[in-house]
């Protein structure tokens, strides 16, 4: 008897229990993460209201000490890079081919897990009402060196020291990814 269709999100479901495993403290997330992807089959496309999944990149230099942040031009605010799915479940891909898009650099996955998970809101705009992005984000390195382009989504882009982010943003989910960075650094950087 031939296999039953695989859930086209199910590789997300796994890595999110897997980082359940290493950050138990953010259970709550990762059940509204689960929450999401079980009810909600459209929720890899920007259209679903309910929320919907998007890819981010903690991208940092080669020697680990910078991160690109990029200041966003809708949110006014000093962020990582990252955007929609548009109906790719492959997280890793999102988050890597949007911060090739806004950055112009080549990036590279540092490791297959997931670095960080967020849900947040987003305010109304236009035709679209307020909903919640459910990020998932990874680590990635820069592999064209550290001369970005500007894209229209940003209003600039700049390389940042991660123990200097503060100057730049107070948002707490850039301050928990730096801490994790600064935490788990040998970790990435060994993978």
């Amino acid at each position: 008897m031939p296999e039953p269709p695989v859930a086209p999100f199910e590789s997300l479901q796994s890595q999110l229990r897997e980082y359940c495993n290493e950050f138990p403290d953010e259970t709550p997330v990762v059940d509204r993460f689960h929450a999401l992807l079980d009810q909600h089959s459209g929720c890899f496309e920007r259209d679903c209201w309910a929320g919907h999944v998007t890819g981010s990149a903690w991208l940092v230099d080669e020697s680990g000490s910078d991160v690109l942040l990029t200041h966003h031009r809708k949110l006014d605010a000093w962020l990582q890079l990252g955007g929609h799915s548009d109906g790719d479940p492959n997280t890793a891909a999102v988050a890597m081919r949007e911060a090739e898009e806004e950055s112009g650099l080549r990036v590279a996955l540092i490791r297959p897990a997931i670095f960080d998970i967020d849900i947040h809101e987003i305010p109304a705009r236009k035709n679209d009402p307020a909903h919640f992005h459910f990020d998932v984000r990874y680590a990635l390195v820069s592999q064209s060196g550290r001369d970005y382009r500007v894209s229209a989504e940003s209003k600039d882009l700049a390389w940042v020291a991660i123990d200097a982010i503060h100057h730049y943003t107070t948002e707490a989910s850039i301050a928990r990814m730096a801490s994790k960075w600064t935490l788990r650094r040998a970790l990435y950087r060994s993978a």
